[in-house]
């Protein structure tokens, strides 16, 4: 039309009855309420999904006469009562004792992260970190714990994808409105919403704090996008992981600095430090330079940030790591040296690496922290090794790497159809009693036909769903009506009795999507049984500056197309939350085919499993945990001395035998009920199995008592009295450093060959302590059996005594005498290490020499 178009939205009002639809709205908490968001949903269910579930942006738009009514609506009324009884019975609860003893009147954690998943209506969410410091968040809400999130707020997350007739991926961006967001501006005590000023090369930048509720605890997020700023400041935090190196290393800068002094502004003083990925490791400059502003030197001030600060690494592999120019960090951080006193080759050496001189964001992370972990056993094992170079004389199974294995969050991702059924059968509050043997045995105790039904329905929505999604995508790639049929044949919600297979995750080249693909004749045969037909759903997002994972879309497209494939391959796009939640409570087996072991842990399994949905995995991350040969099926990694073609050749012989002789007949050894009782056996089992160990309760509890309990106490060992504790143990591992490379030791007594079980042993080595004292060093015998590492095997380990100095001579003697228990070849080794009564971890300086 001529002239001007202009834009006006008119909001309804809310009546007083239904008054507190906006806190609902307002809670992140509706997203793991299925009444909550059912609520809203039943106001207007077009309206509700147009607007992408998003309870906020839906109470702008809903048509006032829809309110009124609902006001008036008794049926509506005794919902909207139900709901807000849970939420203020949820919000009441006092803290489970068991976790909240572990801390100390006073404490706080802060969480940061570059990302944050929680729900579809907040999506400032890339992938499993973001769904994993999500889960974090709900766990210490549904504890009651004293918790704060902080991160960075994007106005355009994660992209929308859209694949065309080809498998071409095409990324989409849109602007989120922060009003339709579920988040609100932080104010101060004068009302004024509250900024933060973070300086970069040649000028400031200023950063708005929104606070977003999630349950009980609160997330805060950093906004650059003001009129105060420059347009290329304003697009600091524009786009998750967007932009160039520099765009990087400002996003990085802005979440952990800027982070630090929203929480002082608010007087807020966390005694915990989490630093979720290696993102977020500038903030432990930003305390040491407030530190060095209070009068600490740069050496005690490293030590205080570093004792209650705690690191988890998600990365398997080293090129993962985020990691800038030497000169970059220079130009950064120029000014900040003068600050914290020190020459800026010492800022640098923070974050170098010892195979490169680029400057590392893990290795900042791990220098400015002493509690660092991986995110499952196999992944700690990888970490350790990973960064062994920055304890270069500590074994990597010795070093400071340790684990907590990732778990999710049982409200979220168990399908309400589970929580219904679960609360008729294990009894209200079950999902406290998870570790109960009587809550197990209730789960096996399950009628059959109940727990098939359950699975059925969610399997009918999830296919429902799909049909929905691919319908859209055939029609804008403009396929034809008769094509889309043979394509949906097997997908069919009216008869949800066919094998299906799910694989939707990221398309990372690691994950090997087109591992299925490896034997198409074989695999032909696999699916080519009109008898016993099979299904396989593919979903998942590439990067876009990944071409080979894109080009892995491409071939799952290809293979769709493939007339003896057609309806048995079916690949959805726009990946997202939604999609994930039907797919892992709606297929009946979870596909994961990752290279060992670059899978760190992986959730999506965990929350199949726990959805009644089978394992067919390679045994990487959660799974080599996970299966106990009764849950699932575990495909073995090839082993590491062949090349990728032999090794996916491999897997994928594993692969097609575990679908042909265990998956495909065991599904179809269908009884007279209409279902396989095997089958269900095992399913049971996976649920069982699954549900108690791989949730984020369980987690958070480790880190409570792994992390969290030990740095909140660690802390005023370091501060009180002025700090004289973190100035002490600077001051001693200074003097340890430049004595270590000339102590020596050496053997005194003659090493026995052979004695006779019942015999005292007794070991005497001279030390050379270099003006060391014998409280700053622990020497120390390992005993075993013969090992295939440089350690014995099931070593025990025995301190040697100081008995004065050697006759004559500068050295200390030490001496040892102990009666063996063990008869047979027996393996043993000395070695001395520093030691202090502050340290966190006893091989945390990185120094050990071995006799």
């Amino acid at each position: 039309m001529p002239g001007t178009a202009y834009q006006l939205e008119i909001n309804p009002r809310l009546p007083e009855r239904l008054s507190r639809l906006t806190e609902l709205a307002n809670n992140v908490w509706y997203s793991w309420d299925g009444p909550t968001r059912t609520l809203f949903s039943r106001l207007h269910r077009p309206l509700w999904l147009a607007v992408g579930h998003s309870p906020k942006a839906f109470l702008k738009r809903v048509d006032q006469q829809r309110l009124e009514d609902a006001a008036e609506d008794p049926v509506f009324l005794n919902s909207y009562q139900s709901v807000l009884s849970a939420y203020d019975t949820y919000h009441g609860q006092a803290p489970l004792s068991e976790h909240s003893e572990r801390l100390a009147p006073g404490d706080l954690i802060a969480y940061f992260c570059a990302e944050f998943g929680f729900h579809e209506s907040l999506p400032i969410y890339g992938g499993g970190l973001g769904i994993l410091a999500g889960d974090h968040c709900k766990a210490a809400s549904d504890l009651t714990l004293p918790f704060v999130g902080v991160g960075l707020l994007y106005r355009q997350g994660y992209f929308s994808q859209t694949i065309d007739i080809e498998g071409r991926q095409h990324a989409l961006y849109a602007d989120s409105d922060f009003d339709d967001l579920p988040i609100t501006p932080v104010t101060g005590v004068n009302g004024v919403e509250l900024r933060v000023t973070v300086d970069l090369p040649g000028r400031s930048v200023i950063a708005k704090v929104w606070q977003a509720q999630v349950g009980k605890v609160r997330l805060f997020l950093l906004d650059t996008d003001l009129v105060e700023n420059s347009v290329a400041d304003r697009n600091i935090a524009h786009q998750l992981y967007g932009g160039d190196r520099s765009t990087r290393i400002e996003q990085e800068i802005v979440l952990g600095v800027g982070g630090v002094r929203a929480l002082n502004e608010m007087h807020l003083m966390p005694t915990v430090w989490h630093i979720n990925e290696g993102h977020a490791a500038f903030l432990a400059l930003e305390r040491m330079r407030q530190l060095t502003l209070q009068g600490l030197d740069f050496a005690a001030a490293l030590e205080a940030v570093a004792a209650n600060t705690v690191f988890t690494t998600h990365t398997a592999v080293p090129a993962g790591h985020d990691h800038f120019s030497e000169d970059m960090i220079r130009r950064y951080f120029e000014g900040w040296c003068r600050d914290l006193k020190i020459d800026c080759d010492e800022l640098v050496a923070l974050g170098r690496g010892p195979d490169s001189p680029d400057f590392n964001m893990t290795a900042l992370a791990v220098r400015g922290s002493r509690f660092h972990n991986g995110v499952s056993r196999i992944h700690g094992g990888v970490s350790s090794r990973i960064c062994a170079g920055l304890w270069p004389q500590i074994d990597p199974e010795d070093n400071p790497v340790d684990y907590v294995t990732n778990g999710v969050h049982v409200p979220t991702f168990l399908a309400d159809e589970w929580h219904e059924l679960f609360d008729r059968r294990l009894g209200h509050g079950w999902i406290q009693r998870l570790g109960d043997e009587d809550c197990r045995r209730a789960i096996y105790a399950i009628p059959d036909y109940l727990f098939w039904s359950v699975h059925q329905s969610l399997k009918a929505q999830m296919l429902y769903l799909i049909r929905f999604r691919i319908t859209q995508q055939h029609a804008r790639n403009q396929g034809s009506e008769a094509h889309l049929d043979r394509m949906l044949k097997l997908a069919d919600p009216g008869n949800p009795n066919v094998l299906t297979f799910g694989f939707a995750r990221r398309f990372a080249t690691y994950k090997r999507a087109t591992l299925l693909f490896e034997d198409l004749n074989w695999l032909r045969e696999i699916v080519s049984d009109p008898k016993r037909p099979v299904l396989f759903l593919f979903a998942g997002k590439a990067h876009p500056a990944d071409q080979p994972g894109q080009d892995f879309l491409r071939r799952v497209a290809e293979i769709a197309r493939l007339p003896e494939f057609e309806g048995h391959f079916l690949l959805v796009e726009g990946y997202d939350l939604q999609l994930a939640r039907r797919l892992v409570s709606g297929v009946d087996v979870w596909l994961n085919n990752p290279v060992y072991p670059l899978e760190a842990c992986g959730t999506s399994g965990m929350k199949a499993g726990m959805n009644g949905v089978l394992n067919a995995s390679v045994l990487d991350g959660w799974w080599g945990e996970g299966y106990d040969g009764k849950n699932g099926w575990a495909i073995k990694p090839a082993s590491a001395m062949v090349d990728e073609a032999r090794r996916n050749q491999e897997e994928a012989r594993t692969l097609y035998e575990i679908l042909q002789d265990s998956v495909v007949p065991l599904y179809y050894n269908i009884g007279p009920a209409g279902y396989s009782p095997g089958w269900l056996a095992m399913a049971k089992h996976s649920v069982a199995s699954i549900l108690p160990r791989f949730n984020s309760t369980r987690m958070f509890g480790e880190y409570l008592a792994k992390f969290y309990q030990p740095a909140a106490r660690q802390w005023p060992r370091f501060a009180q009295h002025n700090f004289s504790g973190a100035r002490a143990v600077a001051s001693w591992k200074a003097k340890v450093r430049a004595a270590w490379p000339k102590l020596a030791l050496r053997r005194i007594d003659r090493p026995r060959r052979r004695i006779a079980f019942g015999e005292n042993l007794r070991f005497e080595v001279a030390v050379n302590l270099n003006g060391m004292t014998s409280e700053d060093v622990v020497v120390e015998l390992l005993f075993g059996r013969p090992g295939d590492g440089a350690q014995p095997q099931q070593a025990q380990s025995y301190r040697f005594k100081d008995e004065g100095l050697v006759a004559g001579g500068a050295e200390h003697l030490y001496a040892l005498e102990f009666k063996p228990e063990l008869c047979g070849r027996i393996e043993y080794h000395i070695r001395v290490y520093p030691c202090h009564e502050l340290l966190t971890h006893r091989f945390e300086m990185g120094m050990m020499t071995w006799l």
